[in-house]
């Protein structure tokens, strides 16, 4: 090996910080506290227990477990070991779970204590002989009677972890992540959000989704204080927050919207908390509440195949002179690639660049070093996803004369209403400006007339109400007539396992509802 050239691994993030910063607190988890001497001796101690269990170089490890510090040590101590982290959801169903077991190849599991019921079924229902280490005095045990060990990566691209997809339109699909991916997009995050050895991050964002969208690394790479939390809920978090100084979080949006009710009072002082939040951008109504509470929301763009965030909404001093309303729509912006993404791109169906005008709709492609190179046992997926040496997201969006990225639609979500292409984001957008909704989720259901027309399903903030006739006077004020929807519906909306809002189970339902009763049609144009 040249004397220039070292495999890049996070995993040694944590021996770097253990060296520098040994003595400062690493993680806070309930009554457990360790040092980052400590956390780095544990997963040398875990990597032995692996070892200890035959884990040869490239196994699989699969962790089912809470936002733990065993869940964080997984991630330290499996790639000591020579191993690949298999995270799964914890809202997943054992069939679910036996599924991802027999297709990653897993041999052990590690599981929390209060999850290994649902451990042992999935074990039961798997075709794979599995060795199970649950949390509490076992895994303890386990630690003790290991030799620390630490094997030196060698190939920075192998894997380090699979991350396997919800898996809303068929099986889930394990997406590979390398060392070498995860160690920029670590330094990416910490990059971005400002990490630093004095900061103190937040488990509000479970580790097994992206891994944390790289987060469990990124935070030890700053040396920062990782606060475990085993659920989330607000009587917890803002608790939390004052306890131990929280300076980071992140969050899915329903996460934040939970965090910050309409009424609810409180204040937090002069301290300022940077939230990165994923997936469709935050209500504005949201954000005026996250900011009061010292929130500080930045939105953020990725997906399972792209480490987490590969998009990130980098806001501009200057825009904050803007007024309310032309603040929340740059706000509301993916935004441009962080600082070890590639080019992106928005692209045609004949793959060229769309102009940036801020009004052509493409696809958005992606490249680089924070993109699976493959999924795991999948070619045909693989080629399927990458036909041209770049990724296809299926996510349609344009690109603004500033360079930034705003999504429009999943390329799956747009409604074909009379010839007419309505973009799902938009519609819910507008809905999301009404003081009184919290989440918003527009699907097509079939027209014999028009083809499709769009359905919108709502979820309001507790204790408000909202008609159905004040909705479509907010929309018409906002958008075209033909885009308001024809119907709404009231009510809890499905989500997937990660929290995402089941638009296919919306379509299903008004498919099943359209064959055996056609609705009445409403013409609102």
């Amino acid at each position: 090996m040249s004397h220039s050239f070292q495999a890049l691994s996070p995993a040694r993030f944590l021996a770097r910080s253990a060296a520098v910063y040994g003595d400062r607190t690493s993680v806070i988890d309930g009554e457990f506290r360790v040092t980052y001497a400590e956390l780095y001796h544990r997963a040398k101690q875990l990597a032995g227990a692996l070892v200890d269990l035959d884990l040869r170089a490239g196994g699989r490890v699969a962790v089912l477990a809470t936002n733990r510090h065993e869940m964080l040590e997984a991630h330290y101590g499996v790639p000591f070991a020579g191993g690949v982290i298999v995270p799964i959801n914890t809202r997943l169903g054992a069939a679910e779970i036996a599924y991802i077991l027999d297709h990653s190849g897993a041999d052990i599991m590690i599981t929390s204590e209060s999850l290994a019921g649902l451990a042992a079924a999935a074990v039961a229902r798997s075709r794979q002989v599995i060795t199970v280490i649950r949390t509490g005095e076992g895994y303890e045990r386990a630690l003790a009677q290991a030799a620390p060990y630490e094997a030196v990566v060698s190939d920075e691209l192998g894997p380090i972890a699979i991350n396997y997809t919800s898996g809303t339109t068929g099986s889930p699909k394990g997406v590979v992540y390398t060392h070498r991916g995860v160690y920029l997009q670590s330094l990416a995050m910490a990059f971005h959000a400002g990490l630093t050895a004095e900061s103190s991050y937040l488990w509000t964002l479970p580790m097994f989704h992206c891994n944390g969208w790289c987060f469990t690394w990124a935070v030890t790479a700053a040396a920062a204080t990782h606060v475990c939390l085993d659920k989330v809920d607000r009587r917890v978090v803002w608790p939390a927050i004052e306890d131990h100084g929280v300076t980071h979080m992140c969050a899915a949006p329903t996460v934040l919207s939970t965090l910050v009710p309409p009424g609810e009072a409180g204040e937090i002082g002069d301290r300022s908390i940077w939230v990165g939040v994923g997936g469709a951008p935050p209500a504005p109504a949201v954000l005026a509440r996250a900011y009061a509470r010292g929130l500080h929301v930045t939105h953020l763009y990725g997906m399972t195949e792209t480490y987490g965030p590969a998009v990130i909404n980098q806001w501009k001093p200057e825009w904050d002179q803007h007024p309310a309303e032309e603040r929340d729509r740059l706000a509301a912006r993916q935004g441009v690639g962080n600082i070890v993404s590639e080019r992106l791109r928005v692209v045609d169906p004949d793959g060229a660049d769309v102009p940036a005008d801020g009004a052509t709709i493409g696809e958005i492609a992606l490249r680089g070093n924070n993109i699976t190179p493959c999924y795991f046992n999948d070619p045909a997926a693989t080629e399927a996803a990458v036909p041209d040496g770049w990724l296809r997201t299926g996510d349609l969006a344009v690109r603004h004369p500033d360079g930034y990225l705003e999504i429009r639609d999943r390329a799956k979500d747009v409604i074909i209403s009379g010839g007419e292409n309505l973009t799902s984001v938009e519609i819910e957008q507008a809905l999301l400006s009404h003081p009184a909704v919290v989440e918003a989720a527009v699907v097509a259901r079939p027209d014999e007339h028009w083809g499709e027309r769009p359905v919108a399903f709502i979820e309001t903030a507790a204790g408000t109400q909202v008609s159905e006739t004040e909705l479509r006077e907010h929309l018409l004020a906002r958008i075209a007539r033909f885009k308001v929807p024809d119907a709404f519906e009231f009510g809890t909306l499905p989500r997937t396992a990660t929290g995402k809002i089941q638009k296919f189970a919306l379509k299903q339902r008004l498919r099943a509802a359209f064959a055996t009763d056609e609705p009445d049609r409403v013409d609102t144009r």
